[in-house]
C-alpha cells in the first residue's frame, strides 16, 4: 500500500476521536466519518511504518449504527465526530473508549458503570466562539476545519441554541454594511477574528463579545442598535475583546463593554451564577446538572468539610453543596484566578451560602493556610482542565489535605486513566467511575470518579 492508493476497507473500531479504524494487508487504515461495520472505498493519502490515513470516497456497504447526517458542513467542520452515528452507539463507544483508557494507561480493570446520556442531543451548547472568514462576498462565520485554522463557513450549527445563528446573522449584516474585514492569521491583518457568545438558559440572557485585531472597535454604536432591535429582550452583555498577539488564544488580556452589563447570569442546581467573558462555565448544562449530582451522591451525613479545588466561579462546589446540604457543611474553595475567586465569593453571597471560603492561590498555599487553623477535609473535588492533576498536586491532595474521599471530575479519560494510576501509588483506590456525556456528536466525555483512602 501507498500513497494515492485507492483501497476497499472494512471498519472495524473506532479510535478515541471516533475516527474509524480498518485493517488492510496488515496495516491499521485510519478513515474520518466511518462507522463500525462499514465497508468503504478509501483514498490513501499518508502512509507511515505503522498505519496509514485514507480518505472516504464512498460508502459501499452502510454500518446498521449509521443514520442521515442533517449538517452539510459534517464531512469538513472539526467540530462533530459522531454526527453520523445514532446515538445509543454514540454512548457505547464513548463508554468503551475510557475503559480501554483506564485499563491500558491506569492498568485499572473495574469496568466503568453505563455512561450517562445528555438530557438533550441538539441545541445544548450555551457558548459558541466562532472563528471569522472572509471570501468576495464579504465575512462569514464558522468553525475550523479538523487540525487546522481554516475557517469553514457554518450556518444553522446543530450544537447551537437558535438565537446564536440569530446573533451572528446580525453581526455578518453589520460587517458587510461597515465594510469590515476578518483577520487573517498569514498576514496578521484584518479586524474581526473571533465572535464569542454566551447564553444563560435559565434566564434567557445573551452575551456577545467580538474579538478584534485593534484598540478600539468601530461603528460600535451601530452594532449595539443593530442587535437590541432583534435581540433587546435577550442581550444582557455587549463587548470587545482586543487580542492583537500572534496566538492561537482566543481572548486577549483586556475586555471593553460597551452596552448592558459585564457579565450574564444563569441557574444551576438551583444556584444563580454571574458568567463573564472569560469564566469556566460547561456548555451543556442540563447535563452539568446530571453530572454534579453524580458527585453530589458520593457526599454522606459525615462528611462536613467540602474542598473543591479549581474552583472556578464556584459553580461545582456550591451546586454540590446545596444538593447535599448547606446547613450541615462547609465549603473551602481554591483557584488561582483573583477574578474567578471574586465572582466566587458573589455567587456565594448571592446564592445566600453562608459557611463558605475561597482562597486564591494554588493548592499548596491552600494546606498551608488550612494547616495552621488545623482543618481538615472530609472530601477533595477537583475538575481540573484537559491535561489533569499534575503528580506534585496528587501528592499534596494525598499528604497534606488527606481527604477521606477524592471526586475526580475529568474531560479527559487518558489523564483520569494516568492520574488513577498516580493516586493509587498515593493510597487511594477507584471505588467506581462514570462517564457523563455532555457533548453529544462530539470525542468528547466527561467522566466522574470516587476515590477511598486506603491507608492513615
Amino acid at each position: 500500500m501507498k500513497k494515492n492508493d485507492d483501497i476497499i476497507l472494512e471498519i472495524t473500531t473506532l479510535s478515541g476521536q471516533g475516527v474509524g479504524i480498518g485493517r488492510y494487508d496488515g496495516m491499521a487504515v485510519f478513515v474520518d466519518s466511518t462507522a463500525v461495520g462499514d465497508t468503504v472505498k478509501a483514498h490513501i493519502i499518508k502512509v507511515k511504518k505503522s498505519y496509514a490515513v485514507g480518505k472516504l470516497t464512498e460508502i459501499i456497504t452502510p454500518s446498521k449504527s449509521r443514520k442521515e447526517v442533517e449538517c452539510e458542513a459534517f464531512l469538513r467542520c472539526g467540530g462533530c465526530s459522531f454526527r453520523h452515528i445514532k446515538y445509543e452507539d454514540e454512548l457505547e463507544i464513548k463508554r468503551q473508549g475510557v475503559f480501554d483508557a483506564m485499563k491500558r494507561i491506569g492498568s485499572v480493570d473495574l469496568e466503568p458503570l453505563e455512561i450517562v446520556p445528555s438530557p438533550t442531543i441538539s441545541a445544548y451548547r450555551n457558548k459558541a466562539q466562532y472563528p471569522i472568514g472572509m471570501d468576495e462576498k464579504g465575512i462569514f462565520y464558522g468553525f475550523y476545519a479538523k487540525h487546522s485554522h481554516r475557517v469553514i463557513k457554518s450556518e444553522g450549527c446543530l450544537l447551537q441554541p437558535l438565537i446564536f445563528e440569530k446573533a451572528m446573522k446580525l453581526i455578518k449584516s453589520w460587517a458587510d454594511k461597515n465594510s469590515l474585514t476578518a483577520y487573517d492569521e498569514t498576514v496578521k491583518t484584518g479586524l474581526l477574528r473571533h465572535i464569542l457568545l454566551r447564553y444563560g438558559e435559565k434566564t434567557g440572557e445573551l452575551m456577545l463579545v467580538v474579538v478584534i485585531n485593534a484598540n478600539s472597535l468601530p461603528f460600535a454604536e451601530d452594532l449595539t442598535q443593530i442587535l437590541k432591535a432583534d435581540l433587546d429582550e435577550n442581550l444582557a452583555s455587549l463587548q470587545y475583546n482586543i487580542n492583537r498577539e500572534d496566538t492561537n488564544v482566543i481572548l486577549g488580556e483586556k475586555t471593553v463593554p460597551i452596552y448592558g452589563k459585564t457579565y450574564i447570569t444563569d441557574e444551576i442546581c438551583g444556584v444563580k451564577v454571574k458568567i463573564s467573558a472569560a469564566s469556566f462555565y460547561q456548555v451543556n448544562r442540563a447535563a452539568a446538572e446530571v453530572l454534579y449530582k453524580k458527585a453530589a451522591a458520593y457526599i454522606e451525613s459525615d462528611d462536613k468539610i467540602i474542598m473543591d479545588l479549581f474552583c472556578g466561579i464556584g459553580t461545582i462546589g456550591l451546586s454540590v453543596l446545596n444538593l447535599c446540604g448547606r446547613e450541615q457543611r462547609q465549603l473551602i474553595g481554591v483557584e488561582i484566578v483573583p477574578s474567578a475567586i471574586e465572582n466566587a465569593k458573589q455567587n456565594a453571597i448571592d446564592g445566600g451560602f453562608e459557611n463558605t471560603e475561597f482562597i486564591l492561590g494554588d493548592a499548596t498555599k491552600a494546606a498551608e493556610q488550612l494547616r495552621s487553623r488545623n482543618i481538615t477535609p472530609d472530601v477533595v473535588i477537583v475538575d481540573p482542565p484537559r491535561k489533569g492533576c499534575d503528580e506534585k498536586l496528587l501528592k499534596i491532595i494525598a499528604e497534606n489535605f488527606a481527604p477521606k474521599k477524592l471526586i475526580y471530575i475529568s474531560c479527559d479519560p487518558a489523564t483520569l486513566a494516568r492520574d488513577s494510576k498516580i493516586l493509587s501509588e498515593n493510597g487511594y483506590k477507584l471505588q467506581e467511575y462514570s462517564p457523563v456525556d455532555l457533548f453529544p456528536s462530539t470525542a468528547h466525555i466527561e467522566t466522574v470518579a470516587l476515590f477511598h483512602r486506603q491507608k492513615d
